[in-house]
């Protein structure tokens, strides 16, 4: 792992390069949406396993996603409840989603649900953490997932990602040394099923429909 300042993260991610960087969960494997095959083969993880659109503001993901007016009503009064914060909402997703970062085989977020595959989804997030979202606002949305080896537990240390992953980009610790730390739980993961709001992960917030 080569640890670097907030400068060559930023150009290391726009570049195409795999970085890693602190949110309000746990630290973040980032690439550019395009590049997402470099996550899946860092962490030896399956296609079918989901990845999530992460942005600095809420206006830059929506053109990710595809809905009725009447739905887009629904999606932004819920992201303007929790967000900035630790919710993952899976809507349709539109074209632009690049197909690098649309899981194989069922295509979408089943691997939380039995309910019907018909259509692909995208699962968005904007972090409450003023490091990510500083780093996001120069990159643009980042495909992301945890710093971890597939089935194994999220990494939390830079100690931790140095020895896993030694290739990436990350975060020097004096970059952000005055945010406090993520709580260590994955997001909370809703998926829109057309009609209203399904649980998929119950994670850092807790959420009934």
């Amino acid at each position: 792992m080569t640890v670097v300042s907030l400068d060559a993260l930023i150009s290391g991610a726009r570049a195409g390069r795999l970085v890693s960087f602190p949110t309000d969960t746990v630290p973040a494997l980032a690439s550019l949406p395009e590049k997402s095959s470099l996550i899946y083969a860092a962490k030896q993880r399956s296609r079918e396993k989901p990845l999530i659109l992460m942005a600095a503001h809420a206006n830059e993901v929506w053109a990710f996603t595809q809905g009725r007016d009447e739905e887009y009503t629904v999606w932004r009064e819920m992201a303007k409840m929790y967000w900035p914060g630790a919710l993952t909402l899976v809507l349709p997703a539109s074209e632009r989603v690049p197909r690098e970062m649309i899981s194989s085989g069922d295509r979408n977020f089943s691997q939380y649900t039995n309910q019907l595959r018909n259509s692909d989804t995208v699962g968005i997030r904007v972090p409450n953490s003023a490091i990510a979202r500083k780093i996001l606002a120069q990159t643009g949305p980042l495909a992301t997932t945890s710093i971890n080896l597939s089935g194994q537990p999220p990494l939390r240390t830079v100690s931790e990602i140095e020895a896993q992953f030694p290739d990436i980009l990350s975060l020097a610790a004096t970059e952000y040394d005055t945010e406090l730390p993520g709580t260590g739980l994955p997001s909370t993961v809703v998926k829109w099923t057309g009609k209203n709001w399904q649980v998929l992960r119950q994670g850092a917030i807790k959420i009934e429909f």
